[in-house]
């Protein structure tokens, strides 16, 4: 089954609500070398490289999330790729005990976020050095 796509819109909003990152939801940045311009507030970055070394922790971390979005710069490889196969891992590994959990792909990936919501105003997201931050 396919997974879906969120866009850098509803991501925005969902960090700007009142939801808990890392508790209500999680953004995986999958991100290698390049991560280094710069991230979304509060996601992991778990590098491609070494995402499947990590990958029973990551899916049994990770258990209690309702939702996990998965990204890497464009969201064209390394993020669905990353977010196709933590979903077959926790189909493998889930129990009658784990929560419903839904996993999405960032549509246009951190480039397309990034450029969006560098900048914008008080209470909205910008680009602060290293870190996309939300403004109080």
């Amino acid at each position: 089954m396919p997974l879906n796509y969120i866009s850098g819109d509803d991501l925005a909003a969902i960090v700007k609500s009142n939801k808990h990152p890392r508790k209500d939801y999680l953004v995986v940045d999958v991100r290698d070398d390049d991560y280094i311009g710069g991230h979304i507030t509060n996601s992991r970055n778990v590098p491609s490289l070494t995402f499947l070394d990590n990958l029973d922790d990551l899916v049994r971390d990770f258990k209690e999330i309702p939702l996990v979005i998965f990204h890497c710069a464009f969201s064209q490889i390394r993020g669905p790729k990353a977010a196709r196969i933590y979903n077959d891992r926790r189909n493998q590994l889930k129990s009658d005990k784990d929560i419903p959990q839904e996993i999405l792909i960032l549509s246009g990936g951190f480039t397309e976020f990034q450029a969006k919501f560098r900048v914008m105003p008080p209470g909205a997201l910008r680009l602060r050095p290293y870190s996309l931050k939300i403004l109080g």
